[in-house]
């Protein structure tokens, strides 16, 4: 068996873009920045494309581990918020946006996702945000595939809870 020939740049590109954008907005939560920051990482992608080896992680994988960095850098350089990230001992990125963020989203959702803690939001965002399933999650951040599952249906269910008691 063969494995599947090595995309080319553009290919994982054209499939991915709007994933790594989805995964930027819900961490930044402003256009403009989740776009130049979506920008920088495709700038790194490109530059180090020639050192992506598929058969240690997928592109989409490969891309947010970049994107993650890219948000350090971005935090770092003191134009956002600093919060503790998926891995205690690993680099910080940007909490979610607050409720002055419009991220598209109702305003009882954005206070839902406003109360959940920042590692249960980055889970958030990576699964809806950059459409990774667990699996994908638990490869990126290390964590076993029930850790993340367990995690993910403990904030789901807090915002689930929170939003039926607006509603009531």
């Amino acid at each position: 068996m063969r494995a599947a020939p090595r995309p080319t740049f553009a290919e994982v590109y054209d499939r991915h873009v709007y994933d790594v954008y989805g995964f930027i907005a819900y961490r930044v939560g402003h256009g403009h920045d989740a776009e130049d920051l979506t920008q920088q990482v495709f700038e790194r992608a490109f530059a180090a494309w020639g050192r992506f080896d598929p058969q240690r992680s997928s592109p989409l994988t490969w891309l947010l581990v970049i994107a993650r960095n890219v948000l350090v850098d971005h935090w770092r350089s003191g134009r956002g918020t600093e919060h503790h990230d998926l891995d205690p001992d690993g680099p910080h990125v940007p909490a979610a946006p607050g409720p002055e963020v419009n991220l598209g989203l109702s305003p009882e959702l954005e206070s839902a996702l406003a109360s959940l803690s920042d590692r249960e939001r980055e889970l958030i965002a990576l699964r809806f945000g950059a459409d990774l399933t667990g699996a994908q999650i638990a490869e990126l951040t290390g964590s076993s595939l029930s850790a993340i599952q367990q995690a993910l249906s403990r904030a789901l269910r807090r915002m689930r809870a929170q939003l039926e008691e607006v509603a009531a």
